[in-house]
């Protein structure tokens, strides 16, 4: 009875904190990411209060909460659109990586943490934040812009990589040898080509099977569905979260618009239930000492994600103007950096902290580069940031855009 009342106490105590410090932050116009890390570096091991009693049920939750934020993100797209932007986005995608990518793995490796700690070093400075991404360009009213389907092509490339990257980052983390990483890589490709093959011709089946007038039973369905397909997608190691981003691209239609309806209250719940988590494990002193090489390094990949959404737009053929919007609301990083850190302390701990404060720079960078880099760029450029003709906006535009921003 005492465990459990000091659990109930626990779990308020967090709940109401958190609650707290998400109603700040969106009073300021600010993601609530860098103060659910905080949060978790006051509660964690070595800040003010540590926790006892709740720590193993935050760890169950902080799992469901990457499960949700990848089930989420699959329910937005549907297989023929992730077929579309891998056909007319890929050379993007191709720089997006080239450019972001290495300054992480190179600063792994200048720092003597060795090849799997880069590898996963680069997959934090890589993915930029969806979630982040997607409330900027609501807040800025860009979601009509000409830039905005480029942006969200590039994140659609970066979400779909992913269900390549987690596999073999297990992989390595694991230890496996490269015949089993092939044989792990063999898999995750074969998984994903499956799902997209059904989604494809069967994706009306999926949905009608899952399907349901009532709300208590549609809930419980994909819940079930997608927290069983998780376990067994992490038996195979090809990842619990590639494995619920799966099940979301099956789901269309009516079924995917309810069940995301159902699901966002709790995806929110658990993904901040995952930030605080993810802080508990970080040791506040150990920040300190890698406060530099996470300025540098936020700095570096700042430049390289506004370098990669100029050149993306450019080649999409929008204005100079547009080319600036378009880098600068790529900046931020936020929910996979800390999965990718997450999955690889175990391997080398001194990535938490590094990664911790990296995004809680660019976290915060974030909204300012995306508001401020054109203008920037205008005043200190002006013959070249001249825009060309306002090209007329359809209708169908932004509804598109609304629909393909998470």
């Amino acid at each position: 009875m005492h465990d459990t009342t000091a659990l109930l106490i626990e779990l308020g105590a967090i709940i109401l904190v958190l609650g707290l410090l998400g109603r700040l932050a969106g009073r300021v116009g600010f993601s609530p990411i860098p103060l659910y890390l905080l949060a978790g570096l006051a509660f964690g091991h070595g800040g003010i209060l540590p926790l006892e009693a709740s720590e193993e049920f935050v760890a169950t939750g902080a799992e469901i909460g990457v499960i949700l934020l990848l089930l989420l993100l699959g329910l937005e797209y549907s297989a023929s659109e992730l077929v579309t932007s891998l056909k007319t986005q890929y050379p993007s995608g191709a720089v997006d990586f080239a450019l972001n990518a290495a300054p992480g793995a190179a600063t792994a490796l200048l720092l003597g943490w060795g090849p799997v700690a880069a590898v996963a070093l680069a997959g934090v400075t890589w993915i930029s934040s969806s979630g982040v991404i997607a409330k900027v360009l609501g807040d800025l009213r860009r979601l009509g812009n000409r830039e905005t389907p480029v942006i969200l092509g590039i994140l659609v490339l970066e979400d779909l990589s992913m269900a390549l990257y987690l596999p073999i980052l297990t992989a390595l983390l694991a230890g496996v040898s490269l015949a089993g990483g092939a044989v792990t890589l063999l898999i995750a490709l074969g998984t994903v080509g499956a799902v997209l093959y059904v989604a494809l011709r069967h994706g009306r089946l999926i949905s009608r099977a899952v399907s349901s007038d009532n709300a208590e039973m549609l809930l419980l369905v994909v819940l079930g569905l997608t927290l069983l397909v998780a376990g067994i997608a992490q038996r195979l190691q090809v990842s619990a979260a590639v494995g619920a981003f799966l099940v979301g691209i099956a789901l269309s239609g009516e079924v995917a618009e309810g069940a995301s309806s159902l699901l966002t209250p709790l995806r929110d719940l658990f993904a901040a239930v995952f930030f605080v988590f993810f802080g508990l494990h970080t040791d506040p002193a150990d920040i300190p000492p890698v406060l530099l090489p996470a300025l540098a390094l936020a700095t570096v990949t700042a430049l390289t994600k506004i370098a990669t959404g100029y050149w993306a737009a450019g080649r999409a053929g929008i204005s100079a103007k547009g080319r600036w919007r378009a880098g600068g609301t790529l900046v931020a990083r936020g929910e996979f950096s800390i999965v990718i850190a997450g999955l690889a302390v175990g391997v080398e701990p001194r990535i938490g902290p590094l990664a911790t404060a990296y995004v809680l720079i660019l976290v915060v960078m974030g909204p300012l580069a995306a508001r401020w880099t054109e203008p920037l760029a205008r005043r200190l450029a002006p013959g070249r940031t001249r825009s060309a003709p306002p090209v007329p906006v359809t209708p169908a535009e932004p509804a598109e855009a609304v629909h393909a921003s998470r």
